[in-house]
């Protein structure tokens, strides 16, 4: 299942070093605006720590965790839908994506300029939100124009989708994001091609200096008051403090690091976790002496989808399901006592995946 999220935000705002801490490949770190002219791709790893706590009851040969691919995007600013700085290209980029982390500058660092003279996350915010809607409303109005030919023919299904997109239009030069425009699922199809950039679900993460790496700081709040009452969250990390743990490569030496810092767990691990919820994602499993393997679907899946990710034949040939609950698993310590409590379950095609769902597919091809 190919997800993909994208790291947005202006130029010099800490993107390439959470990009660099989050996923397998490297980047370089400028002070520079505009550094590069492409956006750079890697893939991350989701942190579950559910596959070693399997471990611990099956012992196995190799643990495979689910992964999201992460797209590092450069600098946007003020004209970038006309083609400034990075332009256009970038906006093309960030359409392909499934979700956006926007990366927000919250630290006073005077040996890295802002591009806008001053740190005011709020106003970054604003800028990247405008160049965005001025991009889907190009794509709306084109949209319109196709729809009023279409409806010249008597189309009424276009008559339904021009009222649906000028409603769009309207919330759009409103300075207001897609995401926000209510409408029904039917309504939705008007949309769906559009690929909206402003329709994308979102996460916020402000980027702080070491010590606000707990607490946050002014910077902080003033992003949390501004998008109050938004259906987004917010994330506060110390990119810089980040990538001095990754580079750690002993695990002692990072609990040591990270304890230090007053942190649990690198803030890097919550936001992969939170990108993959935002996603409508969770993960179930298969086990054995071989692999464990973790496998991604989306919330509402049927046993015979969720063969479908792990091979088509699977799902093709479907019969049934084999499920253990991860907790009964972990708690019970085998299958065998899983099946003599009389918690191993044989589930048909009508059978939703739980998230920690453990499958054994039994299938005929």
């Amino acid at each position: 299942m190919g997800l993909q999220c994208g790291i947005i935000g202006i130029t010099n705002v800490g993107k390439s070093t959470l990009f660099n801490c989050m996923s397998n490949a490297k980047v370089e770190i400028t002070n520079f605006a505009f550094s590069t002219n492409k956006s750079n791709i890697g893939v991350i790893n989701v942190p579950d720590n559910r596959l070693y706590e399997l471990e611990k009851v099956q012992a196995t040969e190799k643990i495979i965790p689910v992964t999201v691919e992460i797209l590092d995007i450069p600098g946007l600013t003020k004209g970038a839908n006309q083609g400034e700085g990075v332009g256009n290209k970038f906006l093309g980029d960030i359409r392909n994506t499934d979700a956006l982390i926007h990366i927000l500058r919250c630290f006073d660092d005077e040996n890295l300029a802002h591009v806008d003279g001053s740190v005011d996350p709020v106003r970054d915010i604003e800028t990247i939100d405008f160049e965005l809607q001025i991009k889907d409303l190009e794509s709306v109005e084109k949209k319109i124009q196709r729809y009023e030919k279409l409806s010249k023919t008597g189309d009424k299904d276009a008559k339904q989708g021009i009222e649906i997109l000028n409603g769009i239009k309207e919330h759009l030069e409103s300075m207001q994001n897609a995401r926000s425009y209510e409408m029904s699922e039917k309504d939705k199809k008007h949309i769906g091609d559009l690929f909206l950039l402003t329709e994308k679900p979102i996460i916020y993460v402000c980027n702080v200096d070491d010590a606000s790496a707990i607490n946050g700081n002014a910077y902080v709040e003033s992003v949390k008051e501004a998008l109050k009452g938004q259906d987004t969250e917010i994330l506060v990390i110390a990119g810089k403090l980040e990538a001095e743990i990754t580079d750690l490569e002993d695990l002692e030496d990072r609990k040591e690091f990270l304890s230090d810092a007053g942190l649990t767990e690198p803030g890097v691990n919550k936001l992969i976790r939170s990108a993959y919820s935002l996603l409508n994602l969770f993960s179930f499993f298969t086990v054995g002496p071989k692999e464990i393997h973790a496998w991604t679907i989306k919330k509402g899946m049927t046993a015979p989808q969720a063969a479908g990710v792990i091979h088509s034949d699977l799902e093709r040939g479907f019969i049934r399901a084999e499920v253990m609950k991860y907790n009964d698993y972990i708690e019970l310590g085998s299958e065998s006592k899983v099946k003599d409590a009389g918690k191993f379950h044989i589930e048909g095609k009508n059978y939703v995946v739980d998230d920690g769902d453990i499958l054994n597919i039994r299938f005929n091809v």
